[in-house]
């Protein structure tokens, strides 16, 4: 089974990263308006309402008033430079029909190139908004180089701070004939997901694996072989997908972060019942579809119609 394109990569769009310190460039292109912008509030996307809704990609003459905001170059898409505009407050907006969203409440209802800049715009606010002050001397920040450099305003310090991702792996265990699946208390009623968890310093992503594993639900995970890797920016993750063997079956939940875990042959994914598998936009999802397709040499969709994307 071929691995499906993730959701919010950026594989649609050009980043076109060689050009955010070309500043006469990037004025060009918004003074003569061959540009989009995208308004963010902290966390949240300015869409157009629907339905279906769709990302507010808006003109230079629509942002006129709000061309004093930090602005954030994000790259090109369908030959327009895209810039995240980084607005204060979710009600200071002038746009009609339009409202601000969590992008992960309509990211399939959208077009999944449109969809990724708004998941890239929302990651690069969050970065922009807790990185206001320095770590070394806690003077303010300058934004340089397009928006993806942050600069100490003191000149005898003059640190620089760049975007940066956290790593977290997610796994697919198996017995063989079952997969393990468990769920945070906090989940919606039913839902059960694959096993995942943040990489520690001095860590391998390998061991990672087998540490997650092992402290969540007590199984000895062994063998991981990397499937594939998600941008995932709720703030600022990178999924690293595997698929890894069971040495163990007994359960034991030990560090409480799960309310329940258990193993769930193919039968049980196929009906559904009496478990809701994670959403189709997560890579948890793929990887719980392809070890279904290993197992029994069919497509796995119990939510539906599949994403545009698929």
């Amino acid at each position: 089974m071929p691995t499906k394109p993730h959701f919010f990569a950026s594989h649609h769009f050009d980043r076109m990263a060689h050009r955010r310190d070309q500043d006469t460039w990037l004025e060009q292109r918004r003074s003569s308006g061959n540009c989009w912008f995208l308004p963010v509030a902290g966390s949240n996307n300015l869409v157009v309402k629907g339905p279906p809704p769709a990302a507010a990609l808006l003109t230079l003459e629509q942002v006129s008033k709000k061309l004093s905001c930090t602005q954030i170059y994000l790259g090109e898409y369908k030959e327009k430079s895209c810039f995240a505009l980084l607005t204060e407050h979710e009600h200071d907006s002038n746009w009609p029909d339009t409202e601000y969203q969590q992008v992960l409440r309509v990211a399939t209802l959208i077009d999944i190139a449109e969809a990724s800049l708004l998941a890239y715009a929302r990651g690069m606010s969050i970065w922009h908004r807790n990185h206001r002050h320095c770590g070394r001397c806690g003077a303010s920040t300058v934004s340089s180089r397009a928006g993806h450099v942050l600069t100490c305003s003191d000149a005898d310090c003059s640190w620089q701070q760049f975007p940066r991702v956290d790593p977290a792996i997610i796994v697919l265990v198996s017995d063989g004939e079952r997969c393990l699946l468990g769920r945070q208390e906090s989940w919606d009623q039913g839902r059960y997901s694959t096993i995942a968890g943040f990489v520690e310093p001095g860590e391998s992503l390998e061991d990672a694996v087998i540490r997650e594993v092992y402290e969540e639900t007590g199984i000895v995970a062994r063998s991981p072989v990397y499937h594939s890797s998600q941008p995932w920016p709720f703030p600022s993750s990178l999924m690293l997908g595997f698929q890894a063997s069971a040495a163990s079956s007994d359960i034991q939940l030990h560090d409480g972060e799960l309310e329940h875990a258990d193993w769930f042959s193919p039968e049980d994914l196929a009906s559904g019942k009496p478990i809701r598998l994670a959403p189709s936009v997560s890579i948890s999802r793929q990887l719980i579809n392809h070890w279904y397709y290993q197992q029994t040499g069919r497509d796995l969709d119990t939510s539906g119609t599949p994403p545009k994307a698929w």
